[in-house]
């Protein structure tokens, strides 16, 4: 949020996830020509600079820095955390000082996303050259990146204070127009406690994850001249074990559309949210505008625990006089729920799922994995039963890419791949997903999105409990700050913020 605050690139992700033009005139799509898939499966990207664009020096921003920041950013010897997006890029070319062309060598559904926030974040050469060509070993030692920083964004350095604060000031000449707050201080507050007396006292915004729901909503409770913004922000599924299961009822389709249609999950909605989120039929947000084309396409669930127990008792189990389930060796049905202890939903949410298939007869037992274990990557991998986690979720080729079977973790890959939590492989899904990260038309896509959510909500590969929203504390008088998104942070449109009275 802060380096939205200072930096801008040619796009950026509004709230509701979309793409929009930032520094440059328009963001690359088909229908204005400005990206171009070739029969041979290649692509071209280009961007066109805004007029009048410069560094908050005064230094005209041109594609000279758009070409330079790939350079610097696909050096091994920088340490970049490289997009891997880069190993589809084929070229980067500066057709004059505004307009810049990308060739792909494979179709990448996100490659209007570049010089943005995602990767290719703008740097300026005329700052960063010198030293990179000659001194390469201090490069991150300048003073540039920190109380001399000059970036592109709506406000400037003023003065920083590491591990303390930042001041930033308006930039006048801002390309989208200077922001209407003169200048904003940036404490950096670590600690929970501490962020909710400082906001109580003289505080207007938190930016970041800074505060759970519940504290959000405790410091609301005393704030008189605030108030609590929420946005989803990813989701809780239950994932069941698909590899050796234990017991091996897991893996029987109608026994997971049981268990799952036991739990009243728009209770979970009231008490892990506040009611601030709703029940998650998919994963992917409904507020999201591809959320109406992939809707038709998602099975959903009811509320119904008597046809639990009858689906169960069909599958040849009985309950005896303890209100249990056995099965025909007078075995009792037992499952267990696996989570981590780092997240304040994970255990609550344990207990109100056990709970309730006790209630129709399923014995349950929770794991609550410490902080010391939770790096085991094969403990993790192969629970027994079911896994409690929640997740981030967008549209990205990264998060839809962790539903594919490459995304198993496996003996023979040593457990290091991750992604696929419930390690659930099926080839449609496989193609569906495929389909989705190499096709450019929206609708085609959409197509294939669909038929991907049809998949996952029909076989419940991955059973989707509620959405879950991130807080952002908002003073009354700060106008036009939209709150965190899943693609976007609280300043994509800081130039647009206004302290009234």
């Amino acid at each position: 949020a802060l380096q939205d605050l200072v930096v801008a690139g040619l796009v950026i992700a509004n709230d509701a996830g979309v793409i929009v033009a930032q520094l440059a005139d328009a963001v690359p799509s088909v229908d204005n020509g400005r990206w171009k898939v070739f029969p041979e499966g290649r692509m071209q990207t280009s961007w066109t600079i805004r007029p009048n664009v410069t560094w908050q020096d005064g230094t005209p921003l041109t594609t000279a820095d758009l070409v330079f920041t790939t350079e610097v950013e696909q050096d091994p010897e920088m340490g970049f955390n490289s997009s891997a997006a880069y190993e589809l890029v084929e070229s980067v070319e500066a057709t004059d000082d505004r307009t810049v062309t990308v060739t792909w060598k494979q179709p990448y559904i996100e490659a209007d996303f570049m010089f943005s926030a995602m990767f290719a974040l703008p740097m300026p050469k005329h700052l960063l050259e010198a030293t990179y060509r000659g001194d390469k070993a201090n490069f991150f030692a300048m003073p540039y990146w920190t109380d001399a920083f000059i970036g592109s964004g709506p406000f400037r350095v003023k003065q920083w204070v590491p591990d303390s604060f930042v001041v930033i000031g308006a930039y006048d000449q801002y390309v989208l127009g200077r922001p209407k707050i003169d200048e904003i201080e940036v404490r950096f507050i670590p600690d929970p406690n501490t962020l909710m007396v400082n906001l109580l006292a003289d505080g207007q915004l938190t930016l970041g994850r800074a505060l759970s729901l519940a504290q959000a909503l405790q410091v609301e409770q005393q704030w008189q001249t605030g108030h609590v913004n929420t946005r989803l922000y990813g989701w809780l599924p239950l994932n069941p074990q698909f590899i050796n299961p234990d017991p091996a009822v897991v893996a029987n389709l109608q026994f997971r559309r049981a268990v799952f249609e036991s739990l009243d999950r728009q209770q979970l909605v009231e008490s892990l949210q506040a009611g601030r989120t709703a029940v998650a039929d998919s994963w992917v947000d409904p507020n999201l505008p591809e959320h109406a084309a992939i809707a038709p396409s998602i099975v959903r669930y009811p509320y119904d625990p008597q046809a639990a127990i009858r689906a169960i008792t069909d599958l040849g189990y009985a309950r005896q006089a303890d209100g249990f389930f056995y099965d025909a060796r007078n075995q009792k049905l037992s499952v267990q729920i696996q989570t981590t202890a780092q997240n304040a939903m994970h255990e609550p949410a344990s207990a109100a799922i056990a709970d309730a298939w006790q209630r129709i007869g399923v014995a349950v037992s929770v794991d609550i994995v410490p902080p010391q274990r939770a790096q085991d990557r094969e403990y993790r991998a192969t629970f027994p039963s079911f896994e409690l986690i929640e997740l981030a979720t967008d549209l990205s080729p990264r998060m839809v890419n962790r539903w594919h079977s490459r995304q198993t973790p496996l003996p023979q890959n040593r457990f290091v791949v991750t992604g696929n939590g419930s390690r659930y492989q099926n080839p449609a899904l496989d193609g569906a997903i495929d389909r989705y990260l190499t096709t450019i038309p929206r609708d085609a896509r959409l197509q294939a999105l669909a038929e991907m959510i049809h998949i996952q909500t029909d076989q419940l590969s991955a059973m989707g409990l509620i959405h879950t929203v991130t807080p952002t504390l908002v003073d009354n008088r700060l106008q036009h700050v939209t709150g965190k998104g899943t693609r976007s942070t609280e300043s994509w449109n800081a130039q647009e913020w206004e302290l009234v009275s």
